[in-house]
């Protein structure tokens, strides 16, 4: 019984490992040209998202300079082809800077987070990874897929859908969250280890991102403040659960911001 966790966690590395260097080696294939025009669609007015609806499809409609643009709309390619970066790349931008003006309108309940912001088989990824998160004075490294839901906590980390893709930039803040006390695997345990000043890097298809532990805080599952953008920062938000003494459990907050 002591030795088989021990063992999974062991072998939970290993596929964390392989995962980033799949990632890797996709990325190689990435141009460093970035997209310089966003699609739009010739709709009207911004969808109003139900995150309850168990019929919504995998479009999700955001708005940027009053203009509707309609991301994760399905599709697929070869799996021959060479991913599209430079879409995904555009979408990530369109979809955080909507955010900027319609976060509260979105995430507003547990339930929203859980969806992908992005099908990233709709641009030839089909690992669902979008980047990695480091953090060297803990031994963190995890891969990244998007949607805060069971299945994706159970291989990394999940990002938080209605919060910041994780490329970084002027008032984003990107919220990924990850469990404790996972049986016989370690993903965010070692957390409330970190330090202020610690570095945590984000990497994505295009970047590297270092950000530096600015606070920790615990709260209520209730209390979701921290998980929005702040004007003008550029965050990175790790969430865990932990223990309230009292057969529940908090939320242990990690912010980390760029400069």
């Amino acid at each position: 019984m002591l030795i088989v966790p021990r063992i999974s966690n062991r072998i939970g590395e290993q596929i964390a490992h392989s995962t980033i260097g799949d990632f890797k080696a996709l990325k190689s294939k990435a141009t460093t040209d970035e997209p310089t025009e966003k699609k739009e669609s010739d709709e009207d007015g911004l969808a109003t998202v139900d995150s309850n609806d168990p019929q919504r499809d995998n479009s999700t409609v955001v708005q940027s300079d009053n203009k509707p643009v309609i991301l994760n709309n399905g599709g697929s390619q070869n799996l021959d082809t060479t991913p599209d970066f430079g879409r995904l790349y555009m979408d990530s931008v369109v979809y955080n800077e909507a955010l900027k003006q319609h976060q509260g309108e979105l995430l507003v309940n547990e339930q929203a987070y859980q969806k992908p912001s992005l099908d990233l088989s709709s641009y030839g990824i089909y690992s669902e990874v979008y980047g990695y998160v480091s953090a060297p004075s803990i031994g963190l490294e995890l891969p990244i897929y998007l949607g805060g839901n069971d299945d994706n906590m159970a291989l990394g980390v999940a990002h938080m859908t209605y919060t910041s893709l994780p490329i970084g930039g002027e008032s984003t803040n990107c919220v990924l969250s990850g469990h404790s006390g996972f049986i016989g695997r370690i993903f965010f345990d070692y957390l409330p280890n970190l330090n202020i000043g610690d570095e945590i890097v984000v990497e994505n298809y295009w970047n590297t991102l270092t950000y530096k532990v600015a606070r920790k805080q615990i709260n209520k599952s209730y209390e979701s403040a921290d998980c929005f953008i702040t004007d003008g920062k550029d965050l990175l938000t790790l969430i865990t659960c932990i223990s309230d003494g009292h057969g529940g459990f908090d939320r242990f907050y990690v912010i980390a911001e760029r400069s």
